[in-house]
């Protein structure tokens, strides 16, 4: 991590007390481990459901097309991990009204009435998508707003949200490396399995659920950069020996979160997990299907074996990678 962190502030924040609003109540919680009892800390920024009203008559699109860019779920998915001495941080906001996995000024003038800050960052590939901190689309390109938004709401949501979130992070980043001389954060997201209607709700899993032998999981580590590739390699193996397809930084290498808090140098590793929706959901209508449990139940072994790979690494081992 580096010194210009976007959660970095010499105020403690727990549980985002700072930003709490009639909207989010607060707008992310930690689900802590009864005891802390190993290095790995768990984050699924887009699984918030919660969406203000205020954005909705701000939106040209209904509410369940705007829940198409949302990891539906991904927080129950991952939420046995608390019982393997690890915690688990997720937002309660959506991730069409603020993507925490960007820089925090990752901003399109175009979308805004008054100025940006002179540091914000106009020019990323993501905010040409239309996919910046605040996001201008969802699904296939599809306009989120009416119009443009004051600029004091996007800075709103930056001040009260994004950094309450990435000082919690942070924290729970640096309380693992003080405690443990390494910390492993595993950022847990969900992508379109893009398979025909009713696959995602069979019985089955692993390559046999998807057509095309299309991945279930994609690992995303930067190309080699964000984490030690041991600690990758346990949990392709991990994920492959129970049935499922695994490739890795193809097509999702890792976002913001995934590069800034990952330098196995300085002891810290991190690394992105995207689940196929297909494995666990109905996508069109976005219930769990029957296989839901099946799918939580291996994540949580999967995170088991990764504390296990991670247990007696020390930090020399890690400075010297």
């Amino acid at each position: 991590m580096t010194s210009d962190d976007p959660g970095k502030d010499t105020t403690k924040i727990q549980h985002g007390e700072e930003a709490r609003d009639l909207d989010f109540n607060p707008p992310f919680e930690v689900l802590e481990p009864e005891t802390l009892t190993c290095p790995l800390v768990f984050s699924s920024p887009h699984s918030g459901s919660l969406y203000p009203r205020r954005f909705l008559v701000s939106a040209r699109l209904d509410a369940l097309t705007l829940r198409r860019s949302e990891d539906v779920h991904v927080d129950a998915l991952f939420r046995g991990v608390a019982g393997l001495g690890a915690p688990l941080i997720r937002a309660h906001f959506p991730r069409a009204f603020l993507d925490v996995n960007r820089e925090p000024y990752e901003l399109d003038p175009k979308m805004f009435d008054g100025k940006l800050p002179v540091f914000s960052n106009t020019r990323s590939l993501r905010v040409a998508a239309g996919l910046g901190t605040i996001a201008r689309v969802v699904g296939e390109a599809q306009e989120i707003y009416l119009g443009r938004l004051p600029v004091e709401e996007a800075m709103w949501r930056i001040d009260r949200l994004y950094k309450p979130y990435h000082r919690a992070l942070r924290a729970l980043l640096e309380r693992a490396e003080k405690t443990f001389g390494v910390a492993l954060l595993v950022d847990c997201h969900s992508m379109p399995s893009n398979t025909q209607a009713g696959l995602g709700q069979s019985e089955s899993r692993g390559p046999a659920s998807r057509p095309g032998n299309r991945p279930d999981f994609v690992l995303g580590d930067r190309y080699g950069t964000s984490c030690a590739v041991d600690l990758v390699e346990t949990v392709e193996q991990a994920l492959r020996q129970m049935g499922y397809q695994v490739q890795r930084n193809k097509p999702y290498a890792g976002g913001f979160i995934t590069e800034h808090y990952g330098n196995p140098a300085t002891h810290f590793h991190a690394l992105q997990i995207e689940v196929s929706r297909g494995l666990y959901m109905d996508e069109r209508t976005f219930e769990p299907s029957p296989c839901f449990a099946t799918v939580a139940e291996d994540l949580t072994r999967m995170a088991a074996a990764l504390a296990a790979a991670i247990a007696d690494r020390r930090p020399q081992q890690a400075a010297a990678e």
